[in-house]
């Protein structure tokens, strides 16, 4: 009405004069015009170099790369429900829309402090478990370690979520989703995860992208139903790609697909690689074919036939791309597309990868890999159905089983795990118990199986589904008795010691049936040995179940056992780990003289006194060590020996042997009379202990506690901590810690 007033006009003519505007503007600037983006967009135009209608550089107003096209709209509508306070949006659209471009480069141009991504996989089947996940974004992202339960390490991310400015993605969530947008049965679990992500306390931003919509009632999430891209978007694309484009010229491709971007790119792709950027020229043959395959699926498929036909060998690479999950690992290197093409010589492999990207069938940026969600579906479709399928899985296994030669990370560990999940997909069971039995370097300079390095890198929360079910589809044969050893770790780890038992019990059984005199002569030298090891391995686990338990004489058994097998033999490097044990188990005994002979017999045994490299190795044996000489009354032996394995568990990031030592050193302050420094590292130990929920140690601790309560004549809080320490053990039916508590103390405890 101002404008009107102003030049003696009508309204109507205003409004008019207005529309043509926007609309001359839209042409000009490649971008639809509103008066919502107007400023944003003429800004960015003006920044430019060069008059053409296509930004080859970001701006300070439109901070996004010049392929990003069309979406100041859907950026503004994201902008104003962030600044309302809204802390989840899902967006929603068909396949290819444009979906996950449009939410990384929202977050990626927020500035946020950390940006965490889950690319779900593409099959239901192969959904990664909602506890690795939280897992991995903890320890990898978070940098801190995982609860030993899942509802710990949700605790953990909310943490981090509230006091910090966090983006999430969560892309292609819909294969997680049933029929009436409710997520599936099996993995109700990540429901716990959106409620922690859609919180409105957090700092940041949940992007979650769909092709259906969440109907979730308990989330709250705002919505945005994602458009195709205008026609003047498609332009500015393909003058970005340098193909010369009109409106005229391009409207009738634009059209039939709705405007989709990867219908877009796919187009351009063709364009460029088979016409030679001559958009006239590929009209003219294609123009029938385009309007017959009027939907991204069907165009999909019709660029793969068309590259089948042009180009065999790059048609089979595209397939066999489909095996990899592009989930964990997101993306892959040139050298693992490489392994894909086994049958193709040398000097033309990389030319098949090059025909590829020019035909827009294959994502790539700095030398990483990946392939559109849409776009894997067709090719994970053809492998499946042609015989590429078991071995594009076996290659793609082997090189990450090659490309990981050092643990040192926790990239390191979940790269190497990508083999396990080819070798699942195609039932090898074997092979994938193989993966988790395959030892490499690790940081704290052990040479460890895969499964035991996931054990100490606190990446076990899944194992403990997904090992159970390995182990039932493999036969009961020596070759895998290594995994009921790992799996018996991680049991004991979680507090579930009697099911330890029973696993390190099934690996023993399977040790000695193997190593009998009536077969053993058939085992290779190599074999024998490992065996041995592992029978040690087990003997020595179930005696540290068994103390756990306080059933002291079976655990000193277990330990006289190891040491009887292993002296004066090639494993005799066993033997002092099982006397520090036993000479631990002998001073609760009240076996004191014995004790002192056994740790008399290892003082120069380089266990006892380990090398600084070597120190990751033994922390946990060194603060047994520090607590048999607590009890033997050697403070300044102890104190040495604790100090040593609480700086090398904080430093390497052991928080249940630093609580376990934190322990020791309370027990070694009360002895000696230091009540207060006693409560001080009572209540650290109980504190890590309570964040991972390391059960059996955290009852320990309790108990302990108790007794500095009770030194400190505070009977109400002693009582108090031998509750927690009695409910603790009875949840673990460890009876003998009951009575323990209740025969010493029972006058206190009624």
């Amino acid at each position: 009405m101002d404008i009107a007033d102003t030049y003696g006009c009508t309204e109507g003519h205003a409004k008019d004069v207005g529309s043509e505007l926007w609309k001359h503007l839209s042409q000009l600037l490649g971008e639809k015009i509103t008066k919502k983006n107007l400023r944003w967009v003429v800004t960015d135009y003006l920044s430019r170099d060069s008059p053409q209608p296509l930004s080859l550089r970001r701006s300070a107003e439109y901070p996004y790369p010049p392929h990003f096209v069309g979406r100041s709209a859907a950026i503004a509508q994201l902008n104003q429900w962030v600044e309302q306070g809204v802390k989840a949006i899902a967006l929603q659209g068909e396949g290819g829309v444009g979906k996950t471009t449009l939410a990384q480069q929202y977050l990626q141009s927020h500035s946020y402090e950390l940006v965490l991504e889950l690319l779900m996989a593409k099959e239901t089947a192969h959904i990664t478990s909602v506890e690795r996940l939280v897992e991995e974004w903890l320890l990898r992202d978070l940098h801190e370690d995982p609860g030993l339960e899942f509802g710990i390490s949700l605790d953990r991310l909310k943490r981090h979520l509230r006091q910090r400015r966090i983006g999430i993605l969560i892309d292609n969530l819909e294969p997680a989703l049933d029929h009436q947008g409710l997520l599936i049965t099996e993995h109700r679990g990540y429901l716990e995860l959106l409620r922690v992500l859609t919180d409105a306390r957090n700092q940041g931003l949940t992007l979650i992208t769909s092709r259906d919509r969440i109907c979730e009632a308990s989330l709250t999430l705002q919505h945005y139903r994602l458009p195709g891209l205008e026609l003047a978007a498609w332009q500015r694309y393909f003058t970005y790609q340098g193909i010369a484009a009109n409106a005229n010229g391009l409207e009738p491709m634009h059209y039939p697909y709705g405007g989709n971007a990867k219908a877009m790119e796919l187009l351009a792709g063709a364009i460029r690689s088979d016409f030679c950027g001559d958009l006239v020229a590929f009209w003219q043959d294609q123009q029938q074919d385009v309007w017959l395959v009027a939907d991204l699926n069907h165009l999909i498929a019709h660029q793969i036939n068309r590259l089948q036909t042009l180009d065999p060998q790059a048609y089979w690479l595209f397939c066999r791309l489909g095996c990899y999950r592009y989930q964990t690992v997101a993306t892959v290197p040139t050298e693992a597309v490489l392994a894909l093409l086994w049958d193709v010589p040398v000097p033309e492999q990389r030319a098949r990868i090059v025909s590829l990207q020019n035909r827009s069938l294959i994502e790539t940026h700095q030398g990483r890999y990946w392939l559109h969600p849409v776009i894997r579906e067709a090719a994970i479709a053809r492998l499946r159905a042609s015989s590429d399928w078991q071995p594009a899985n076996y290659h793609a296994a082997q090189f990450w089983s090659h490309s990981v030669h050092t643990i040192a990370t926790s990239q390191d560990v979940l790269q190497a795990l990508e083999a396990y999940s080819h070798y699942e997909a195609i039932a090898d069971y074997p092979q994938a118990a193989a993966v988790l039995l395959q030892s490499r370097d690790n940081q704290w300079h052990q040479y460890l199986p895969l499964g035991s390095t996931l054990y100490r890198m606190g990446l076990h929360q899944s194992m403990l589904t997904e090992l159970p079910k390995l182990i039932e589809r493999l036969p009961g044969d020596r070759k895998f008795c290594e995994l009921y050893n790992i799996l018996g770790d991680f049991y004991w780890t979680t507090g579930n010691v009697r099911g330890a038992i029973a696993c390190q019990e099934q690996a023993l059984h399977l040790c000695t049936q193997a190593l009998t005199p009536q077969d053993s002569h058939r085992l290779d030298p190599r074999t024998c040995h490992h065996l041995q090891i592992q029978e040690l391995d087990s003997r020595l686990s179930l005696g540290l179940y068994y103390l756990d338990l306080w059933e002291l004489k079976t655990s000193a058994q277990f330990f006289q056992q190891v040491m009887a097998l292993a002296s004066d033999t090639t494993h005799h490097r066993w033997v002092p780990k099982a006397a520090i044990c036993l000479a631990l188990v002998t001073t609760h005994l009240g076996q004191q003289s014995q004790a002192r002979t056994l740790l008399a017999d290892i003082s120069g045994d380089s266990l006892a006194n380990p090398a600084p490299e070597q120190a990751g190795q033994f922390a946990y044996f060194l603060q047994v060590l520090g607590q048999a000489y607590t009890h033997l009354g050697d403070f300044q032996q102890a104190t040495t020996l604790l100090d040593k394995a609480l700086l090398v568990a904080e430093t390497s990031h052991y928080p249940q042997i630093q609580a376990r030592t934190l322990t020791g050193q309370a027990i070694l302050h009360r002895v000696q009379g230091d009540l207060l420094m006693a409560l001080i590292d009572h209540q650290q130990a109980i504190t890590l202990l309570s964040r991972i929920n390391a059960k059996c140690d955290l009852a320990e601790a309790h108990f302990q506690l108790g007794l500095t309560y009770q030194a400190l004549n505070n009977p109400c809080e002693g009582n108090h901590t031998f509750q927690k320490a009695i409910q603790l053990f009875t949840e673990m039916d460890a009876p003998c810690q009951v009575q323990r508590i209740d025969a010493q103390y029972s006058g206190q405890l009624r």
